[in-house]
This record gives C-alpha cells, structure tokens and sequence, in this order.
C-alpha cells in the first residue's frame, strides 16, 4: 500500500495516500520516499470537498493546484467533476510521482503540470482565472497575503495549521479546524462597479 511519512507533532506517521470520491474513487496514490511532501490526510481532504460540492464550486470547474506535491488535492477535484487541473510543483522528483499519480488514476487528459516555483507560475498564468485554487505550502509559510495578491481565482482553499491572512484581494468565507489543519476557504473580493 503506498504511503508516505509525515510529520505529526514532531513525530512520523505514515500517511495511506487515496482519492476519496468520484470517478477515480478509492484509488491509491503513490508519494515520495522520505519527508518531500506532507499530503492531506483523507478525513481532511473529504471534510474539504464536501464543503466545496456545498458551494457548487466543483462540477465543470477550472482548478488551480499549488505546492501540489502529490496532487492528491487536485486529483480529487477532476475526480469530483472539475473539468480541468493545473498543478505547480516545483520538485522534478515529486512532480513524476505526481504525473505517476494522473496515470494510474485516469485523469491525465484534463491536467497539467507546471515544474516550476509557485511565483514562476502564477507569472506564467496572468491573464488566466481559475474557479478555485487549491493552496497547500508548508505549514512553516507565513507570506500569505503576497501569494495570494497572484492567484488568479474566484475560491482559495488554503491549509495551513493556523487561520489564513487572505489579505484585501479575498475575503474569508469560513476556516475549519481538523486536529493541527485549519482550512481556510476565501472568496474573492467583490469589485466596485462604476
């Protein structure tokens, strides 16, 4: 069974890697050997869909998956109907597994995979929009509100273990606690019309 080890309160854990729902449900994903990626955990990842699928903000949607790593995030919204993915991660090694991960499960077709840092490719998407942008850094990363200033979405769901500082470009819509992961959902500001 694949997995990967994570951190856990200074302690590693092994993590059993699945797409929850949708056409490639059940599946197991592969992950790096070692400690390259922290992926959210299964309860985690359906706790977060589910609210998305209460949003209507999945069906036929465009994606954004940042600091993708596995693509487990991704993977389960083209699983759950989004019509296409873009997955950022900058590591060649992670991104293979990740590319390995869009075969074994079907959903190659609708992605792309960016090896690139995230600030290279938000530049390299200007002009694009994207329904919901997936947003899982390290949990050590602190620069929120200038990431998200560049993210070319209408939703953000970013995970980190504390609340999110979405800064002026979003709004909190509502954050939710699972054990050490706060899951923040922000909506884009609504422009003044005039």
């Amino acid at each position: 069974m694949p997995s990967t080890c994570s951190r856990a309160r200074g302690r590693r854990v092994a993590v059993s890697i699945r797409v929850v729902a949708g056409s490639a449900k059940g599946r197991r994903l592969a992950a790096p050997a070692g400690l390259l990626t922290r992926p959210t955990p299964n309860r985690v990842r359906e706790a977060v869909f589910n609210s998305l699928y209460s949003l209507d903000a999945i069906e036929g949607a465009q994606v954004l998956d940042l600091f993708a790593g596995t693509g487990a995030l991704g993977i389960e919204a083209l699983s759950r109907g989004a019509a296409e993915a873009v997955f950022v991660e900058r590591d060649q090694t992670v991104a293979a597994v990740l590319r390995s991960n869009l075969e074994a499960t079907g959903l190659a077709h609708a992605a792309s995979v960016m090896v690139v840092d995230v600030e290279t490719a938000l530049d390299g998407l200007a002009g694009r929009r994207f329904h919901v942008a997936l947003v899982d850094p390290p949990y050590a990363f602190d620069d929120w509100p200038q990431l998200l200033s560049g993210v070319p979405a209408d939703l953000v769901v970013a995970e980190s273990d504390r609340p999110v500082d979405v800064g002026p470009r979003f709004a909190i819509h509502h954050h939710r606690r699972h054990g050490g992961t706060v899951v923040t959902f922000a909506q884009a500001a609504q422009r003044p019309s005039g």
